[in-house]
């Protein structure tokens, strides 16, 4: 996937569909556009703005961004709505496409059984419409920038941590306000998937910060995190969440407690469970029902790229012949008792190093790799429903 050719292509076919928009509804738009706008209006307006703004601006972030629009005041904001009003209603009426094309490609999955599991990151990212129309909830100085930034300590994909450059929330804030800010997160993430994925789970319970100013994570430190408050918050408003939590890394007896408190499945990855002590949570034998199964993760090699670089030590102490590890691999997850299990497309094909999704504490050529037509072939189909059908998986009927 080249985004960069993607984009501005992508871009001039919406420009072009807005100005028929416009002149097919020059002095009234319908009432489906209207209604989209009322009812997204709390996070829209801001956003349409903020999008506006940032064209407006050159692309730059927005906290050198002219200070009255850096700093929403009220009066240089009205001017620039004013300047910027049919950029501000492009940005809506993107929004408004997407919606309305992705709820028909909902209705589809529905009705061929096909259920929809969204990713949902703990944080935003700091050039957001979140941070700049919510300044108060993020650390922050008077000119805007972070004072200490999200990652992880060090950990067995980097020896200096990963400083990912998040802003950190400013909890009690967003305690102050009943978690509002999460509500409508929740909120809006439900209403384009069915499952939501709950990315850096352990960092609800304590969470790594590093000063803004250190270029790695090394000096960073715990924090509490909101825990099982906001997400009673978050019951309370919305009713049942069908949730999974995304819980490597550092995971703490707390963090465990917090999950198995919510009653939401965390992962194992078998990618991680062929070394370590018997103990390991990873290994097939210790997999908990209440789990969800990957045979690998976007941060790891595929199935295929990860046998060809395993330390023979390892090789032979999993047992696995070699031969196809991919479906080795498949086979071995689908035979968990995890209630769910998720298998990767490159793994599915057998792809090699070539197509890994993405290596962490690197920025580029990361999220690359696309699913072709014609890749997932009939033969694959059959040999995947056979291994669903051996290990008891297919659904009912």
């Amino acid at each position: 996937m080249d985004y960069g050719r993607v984009i501005p292509y992508k871009t001039s076919l919406l420009t072009t569909s807005y100005q028929r928009f416009r002149e097919t509804f020059s002095s009234r738009y319908p009432d489906e556009f209207s209604t989209f706008c009322e009812q997204n209006a709390f996070w829209l307006e801001d956003y349409a703005l903020f999008m506006a703004l940032k064209a407006a601006h050159g692309g730059s972030p927005w906290s050198s961004w002219d200070e009255g629009a850096a700093k929403r005041q009220a009066d240089a904001l009205g001017e620039w709505c004013n300047r910027l009003a049919d950029e501000v209603q492009f940005c809506k009426y993107v929004q408004y496409t997407f919606f309305k094309q992705w709820a028909a490609l909902r209705r589809y999955c529905h009705e061929q059984g096909i259920r929809i599991i969204g990713d949902m990151p703990l944080y935003v990212a700091y050039d957001s419409a979140e941070v700049w129309a919510n300044r108060h909830l993020f650390h922050l100085n008077e000119q805007g920038h972070p004072l200490v930034v999200a990652g992880v300590p060090p950990d067995y994909f980097s020896a200096t941590g990963q400083r990912w450059g998040n802003p950190i929330y400013r909890w009690e804030a967003m305690a102050q306000s009943g978690y509002q800010w999460w509500i409508d997160r929740f909120r809006m993430n439900f209403a384009l998937v069915d499952m939501l994925r709950l990315d850096h789970f352990r960092g609800f319970e304590a969470y790594w910060e590093s000063p803004a100013t250190d270029p790695t994570a090394l000096n960073g430190r715990w924090v509490k995190g909101p825990g099982v408050a906001l997400f009673n918050r978050v019951h309370h408003a919305l009713g049942a969440l069908p949730i999974l939590a995304e819980d490597l890394g550092v995971i703490t007896p707390p963090v465990d407690r917090l999950r198995d408190k919510l009653g939401i499945p965390g992962m194992v990855v078998m990618q991680f469970g062929y070394d370590g002590p018997r103990s390991n949570p990873h290994r097939l034998e210790n997999h908990v029902e209440r789990s969800v199964v990957y045979v690998a993760t976007h941060d790891c090699d595929t199935a295929v790229g990860w046998w060809n670089t395993l330390p023979r030590r390892v090789r032979r102490a999993s047992g696995l012949p070699g031969l196809e590890p991919h479906w080795e691999l498949i086979e071995a997850a689908l035979s968990s008792r995890a209630e769910l299990a998720i298998i990767q497309a490159q793994d599915l094909l057998g792809l090699g190093s070539e197509a890994r999704m993405n290596m962490p504490g690197t920025t580029n050529g990361n999220w690359s790799w696309r699913l072709r037509r014609g890749q997932l072939t009939k033969s694959v189909a059959g040999r995947l429903r056979q291994a669903t059908a051996a290990a008891n998986r297919l659904p009912n009927g």
